[in-house]
């Protein structure tokens, strides 16, 4: 399988996943003109699914180092699985209430509330689980970050206040503030199932990557029968939606949420694959620079910020300025 002995390689790697962590969401954007987040997030489930599939078999089964993807799932014990389950339906029910947040309150504001908040949290607790790095350098940078979403979250204010508030827009906030405190939670259980200091030579029981991912997608789809199934009956705004309105959706609709799932899924295999080199903690931290992506995406693509004083744009470039500080130090942390 495809392992990675580097840590500079690993670094790309965790900014590929940030990349993809932050920008799935436009695929949920895109298909919210016509289509209800309940029903996307069916189609985001299957596209990931599906990729962790695709990157078993194509860089879980290739190369001379470590275990095969499906020797890899054969000999996995079932204390392992059940974490990683575990850490798939605990995704899942914090990534549903980011979903609705994006909806409410759009991605400028979803993603670096509740992402951020699962990068502070989540960092703590990985690294706790897994130290590696240097402590100081990696938690002045998760600092940073933390000042990032204080200014973020003043933007959001003042931009309510220019264009009046609405009762939807303060829910979105709330649930994304509560799908960061769940989601920082997640990675933690996946990466107690895998052994992070030798990937080439996994100790017996314990997953790799691509397992992990496959094993965690199953998770996820497991949990979504039932999150997904009472958030259709009774949804966060609007009327309850049905299963009969999901087979009604056209193929191109169906297809972007697919491709929303597989955009996140291929970001979490590099997350998962570069762990083994950068660390569970470094990783994750990077990976969860996804927020300032989003609200790049949604500054500047989407235009959610339009119209707004200029004191929230240079809020909006301080929390850009700090986001990438303290990225910068979280790699840097992860080199000592």
């Amino acid at each position: 399988m495809f392992i990675v002995n580097d840590y500079a390689l690993a670094v790309v790697l965790c900014f590929i996943t940030m990349l993809c962590w932050g920008s799935w969401g436009n695929t949920q954007k895109l298909a919210s003109k016509s289509w209800r987040y309940e029903l996307f997030y069916w189609d985001y489930v299957f596209g990931m699914v599906l990729f962790s599939i695709l990157s078993g078999l194509t860089l879980g089964s290739f190369g001379s180092e470590g275990r095969s993807f499906f020797a890899d799932l054969a000999q996995a014990d079932w204390h392992n699985i059940g974490s990683v389950l575990l850490g798939g339906a605990v995704f899942n029910a914090s990534n549903i209430l980011l979903s609705a947040s994006v909806s409410l309150a759009g991605l400028a504001v979803a993603f670096p509330l509740g992402v951020g908040l699962a990068l502070v949290i989540g960092v703590i607790v990985n690294y706790i689980g897994a130290p590696k790095g240097d402590p100081i350098i990696l938690f002045l940078g998760v600092l940073l970050i933390v000042l990032a979403i204080i200014l973020n979250g003043i933007a959001s204010s003042r931009q309510s206040s220019a264009q009046a508030q609405t009762r939807s827009s303060r829910k979105g906030i709330i649930l994304a503030a509560l799908a960061g405190i769940i989601m920082a939670f997640f990675y933690r259980f996946v990466a107690a199932a895998m052994d992070l200091d030798n990937f080439a030579s996994p100790t017996p029981g314990m997953l790799t990557p691509y397992s992990a991912l496959f094993i965690f997608s199953l998770g996820v789809l497991a949990s979504n029968l039932l999150f997904n199934t009472w958030a259709m009956r009774h949804p966060f705004e609007g009327e309850p939606v049905s299963y009969k309105a999901y087979f009604q959706g056209s193929g191109t609709t169906h297809l972007v949420g697919i491709l929303g799932g597989a955009i996140w899924a291929l970001g979490t295999a590099f997350s998962y694959i570069a762990a083994g080199k950068a660390g569970a903690a470094v990783s994750y931290a990077l990976g969860q620079g996804a927020p300032m992506i989003a609200a790049i995406w949604g500054v500047f693509i989407w235009r959610e910020f339009r119209g707004t004083q200029r004191s929230v744009k240079w809020l909006l470039g301080c929390m850009f300025l700090l986001f990438a500080g303290g990225l910068g130090l979280i790699i840097v942390s992860g080199a000592n």
